[in-house]
């Protein structure tokens, strides 16, 4: 017997989905645990002593020394003043990466121009490049200009982002339609027009996800800072943090304070661009359903 409306063949679709389904939920909780494991821990050794990290088995319970730890740490570093010239660095660094990146890939995009698959070819050659690779090239350019040792020094580098670029265009051109931008050019739109009132509004989620990209990077970014800036009351954040390390008797809970403290920004700029990203692509999604 069946119910009522249902077929055999109902019943057995739908005992078949439920196991692929409990797996499924299975999977995307222990990918979360793993995920989230190591900000935990990062917790857990900041509230403990250094000597409560080294036990074995190690300490898996929350302690009561994050107030001393960040004391500690306050007194170390000047953590509030490398946080505040980081956040000026990757604010303003986030903002022009959208701006040129955007721009840049919507010429690529929805523009034939002499040499473009070329460029864009190049700009991907440019993408299996290691960064340390124009460091050196990087700091000649910037002593000329006179920048070393000043927080400008930190934006030009970051600018044309390859990967910013590269996903951008394939977003605009699976994204923005060419009859709409046909119609606005025999509206009397010229390019940037055609950029700012049309392109910019549609690619909301991408630049979203760029947006939370480019102040990662700027915000995690250490071995050019540590280069450029030779000024000690002009270091970033990360070469702030690394000071805390030293060669004998590191005391790693103080480091964690620090660490716990830094992702702070990084956990409020995600929150602010992710809700962009995610509505723009359950948009799409139901939109395509």
């Amino acid at each position: 017997m069946t119910a009522a409306g249902t077929t055999p063949g109902q019943v057995g679709t739908r005992r078949f989905r439920r196991p692929r389904g409990l797996s499924a939920h299975v999977f995307l909780i222990v990918a979360v645990l793993i995920s989230v494991f190591p900000f935990v821990w990062t917790i857990i050794m900041a509230t403990n002593t250094t000597q409560d990290i080294y036990k074995s088995p190690p300490k898996l319970t929350f302690g009561s020394h994050l107030l001393e730890n960040i004391r500690h740490m306050l007194k170390t570093i000047d953590f509030f003043g490398s946080m505040l010239n980081t956040i000026v660095v990757a604010s303003v660094t986030t903002v022009l990466v959208l701006f040129v990146d955007s721009l840049a890939a919507f010429a690529f995009a929805k523009f034939d121009f002499p040499g473009r698959r070329v460029l864009f070819a190049a700009l991907l050659g440019f993408m299996m490049l290691p960064l340390q690779l124009g460091i050196l090239p990087q700091f000649i350019l910037v002593s000329k200009i006179g920048w070393v040792g000043t927080l400008s020094a930190l934006v030009p580098p970051a600018l044309a982002n390859a990967f910013g670029i590269f996903w951008l265009r394939q977003y605009i051109q699976s994204g923005v339609p060419d009859e709409l931008l046909d119609a606005a050019r025999i509206d009397g739109a010229g390019f940037f027009r055609q950029y700012w009132n049309i392109t910019l509004p549609m690619i909301k989620p991408g630049l979203s996800f760029l947006a939370i990209y480019a102040f990662v990077n700027a915000w995690n970014d250490y071995i050019w800072p540590l280069v450029v800036l030779t000024k000690p009351g002009h270091v970033t954040l990360q070469v702030a943090l690394a000071q805390l390390n030293v060669a004998h008797n590191t005391d790693y809970s103080m480091v964690m304070a620090g660490v716990l403290m830094a992702s702070v920004p990084m956990l409020v700029v995600f929150s602010i661009f992710a809700r962009g990203f995610i509505a723009g692509a359950t948009e799409g999604a139901v939109q395509g359903s």
